[in-house]
């Protein structure tokens, strides 16, 4: 700040005997100590004893302080121990409550223009919704936002300030933050409101209307980093579950990186353990990454559910963490750092060799058959980690060869910082979608032949886990005369010609061996893992340069032949091969064709009546209904 800059020449003064400039000095500063001291007691009377304290003890020592550029860091700690000396006493008077101000007792200022010029400006019930928000805050918390919003302090510096790591006060100001956030919900605020209320408050308690001017609160200055946003929920959550990885996390304790000098309790935690090399290449149309990254799943239902993924990088160059890619709820991103430019794509990632993507919750089973079929090494397995229930979030991370965090809690964290995109504000947005993925939803068509014999079919898929709440996905299949199958929210049948009932199963049944691409995995990778659940034979074949790929399943009677658009995520079509004395013959296709347009096809394009499940349902037949479907029954 410019006042800074004066402050320093008049010390420079006053330490030379100028007793005029250690006056004037005093006169300067008084407005800026007020206002710190009071953003934290919100109480004027205190507010003013504690500033006359600590100006006084800045005159008695002021030959201690040794250099003139630290001249306000040495008087706000001078004032910090003074706020700290006194909630000291009244925890040991048990007299903690903040409450005993009137709620219209906010600063007047030692400047009447603050409160007469740009206070008045603002409505009133919107600053007394502030106010009051804030002062419902512990001490602690409207400590180290003040420091951090208003004081413009690094984590590092508050640390030295409290006598405490830099991650325990990470911690401390994520929690400050939610704090803050539950009380400006309750009257009605949404989480957008927290960076304006910051900056209203600054102002309301600004000593002067031109330091008024100067408060600005960004989103950079509230970014807490992944680990201390982890630990600010997971230590208030009776929920959580934490993984034990490379020394970061330990059974009943967080115990942070090497930046880190303490550890906080975790009380009646389960811990489980999840490894995972990530030297393997990332997907395409991804670069390989170099050094430290962090890899998060989280599953907002169950861990057999849809999973939503984020990777984020480390730069090399600054330090600076990214979101390299991001797969939420919404949508699929990537940020290309060398071009500054964040991309939003149709198809979800694949890795760059093909291979199967591995998830934290697969089965051992599961993991052992696809190491099987592609060969890979046994070692490159992550464990399988047992937790369930919904709002399940994995962290895996990786420095260079080494992990450095791995997590699981139960949490909502689509809104939390660490999960949401971080990518420069400069960055350009690049929107690759095609209209049906920009859409969230479509429906698609089903023609072919099966054994000589029609196939013909209508559905609707999800393209994002959002689009799936209003535009969930439904299946009509119809074989010639002979069977029809039904697939919708009310669950699975298959009918016969005449429209008995010959089998029931749950709701998505017949999406198995399918698309799913609201599940959270491209479509390449979900129709493997389909196969591998019921320890089908594949293999896939890819022309380098082409965004084509087939994904061919070996069973008893012969193959079933996927081919794949891998920018659309899509299947193209299915066939169907035979094997016989002479080698194999086609029996069957299925060709899909996916709607851009869907104005006006509501008509064309009905779901399944849901009276039409109703029966005992049974187990749900997984890839092999396909294989079924070509034998006619």
């Amino acid at each position: 700040m410019e006042e800074t800059k004066d402050y320093i020449e008049l010390v420079k003064r006053a330490q030379f005997g100028e007793k005029e400039s250690l006056d004037s000095l005093s006169e300067r500063v008084r407005g800026r100590l007020y206002a710190y001291v009071y953003r934290i007691m919100l109480r004027e009377d205190l507010s003013q004893d504690i500033v006359q304290e600590s100006m006084l003890e800045m005159i008695n020592n002021f030959d201690k302080l040794k250099k003139a550029e630290l001249f306000w860091p040495w008087l706000r700690g001078i004032a910090y121990n003074r706020i700290r000396s006194y909630y000291t006493r009244q925890r040991r008077r048990r007299m903690v409550s903040m409450s005993s101000s009137a709620s219209s007792d906010w600063p007047q200022g030692p400047e009447k223009d603050s409160e007469s010029g740009l206070a008045y400006l603002m409505g009133q019930e919107l600053r007394d919704i502030v106010f009051n928000s804030m002062r419902q805050l512990k001490p602690k918390h409207r400590t180290v936002l003040t420091m951090r919003c208003y004081e413009e302090m690094g984590y590092s510096q508050i640390a030295e300030l409290m006598d405490c790591s830099e991650f325990n006060v990470r911690v401390l100001f994520y929690r400050a933050k939610e704090a803050l956030h539950r009380q400006l919900t309750r009257k009605g605020f949404g989480k957008g409101f927290l960076l304006p209320a910051l900056a209203l408050f600054g102002r309301m308690t600004a000593p002067s209307r031109a330091a008024a001017a100067e408060v600005s609160v960004t989103e950079a200055t509230t970014m807490v980093g992944l680990t201390a946003g982890l630990a600010g929920v997971a230590t208030s959550k009776t929920t959580v579950l934490a993984l034990a990885a490379a020394g970061m996390l330990t059974a009943g304790t967080i115990v942070a990186p090497l930046w880190v000098d303490k550890t906080f309790s975790w009380a009646n935690k389960t811990v489980a353990a999840v490894r995972e090399r990530l030297t393997e290449g990332l997907s395409v149309p991804m670069k390989e990454t170099t050094g430290s990254d962090e890899h998060l799943y989280y599953y907002p239902d169950k861990a057999s559910g849809p999973v939503m993924m984020r990777l984020v990088e480390r730069s090399s160059q600054d330090e600076q963490l990214y979101g390299q890619w991001l797969e939420n709820e919404q949508a699929n991103y990537f940020f290309d750092r060398n071009n500054n430019t964040m991309y939003i794509n149709n198809c979800r990632m694949w890795r760059k060799d093909l291979s199967v993507r591995r998830l934290p919750t697969d089965s051992l089973e599961l993991r052992e058959f696809l190491s099987n079929v592609e060969g890979k090494s046994q070692t490159e397995r992550m464990e399988y980690v047992t937790a369930g229930g919904d709002g399940l979030l994995v962290v895996v991370g990786r420095d260079g060869e080494s992990f450095h965090s791995q997590t699981v809690h139960h949490y909502n964290v689509l809104d939390e910082e660490y999960f949401r995109y971080n990518w420069p504000r400069t960055a350009k947005v690049v929107d690759n979608r095609d209209a049906m993925h920009r859409r969230g939803w479509t429906y698609f068509t089903i023609t072919g032949e099966m054994n000589g014999k029609e196939v013909s079919g209508t559905g609707r898929i999800p393209f994002v886990y959002a689009a799936g709440r209003q535009h969930y996905p439904w299946l009509k299949l119809k074989l010639a005369d002979r069977l029809k199958i039904a697939d919708g929210s009310g669950g699975a049948t298959i009918f016969d010609a005449g429209r008995r009932v010959l089998e029931t199963y749950p709701a998505g049944s017949f999406f198995k061996g399918l698309l799913r691409p609201w599940m959270g995995l491209h479509t390449i990778d979900t129709v493997r893992r389909d196969a591998a659940e019921q320890q089908v034979l594949f293999e896939t074949k890819h022309t380098p340069g082409s965004l084509e790929a087939e994904v061919i399943i070996t069973h008893k009677q012969g193959k079933i032949v996927y081919s794949i658009d891998l920018e659309k995520d899509v299947i193209e079509k299915i066939t169907f091969l035979e094997s016989d004395e002479q080698g194999q013959k086609t029996t069957g296709e299925l060709r899909f064709t996916y709607i851009e347009g869907v104005e006006q096809l509501d008509r064309e394009f009905v779901e399944p009546r849901k009276k039409e499940y109703e029966g005992p349902q049974e187990q749900e037949p997984g890839i092999m209904w396909l294989m079924r479907l070509v034998e006619g029954n």
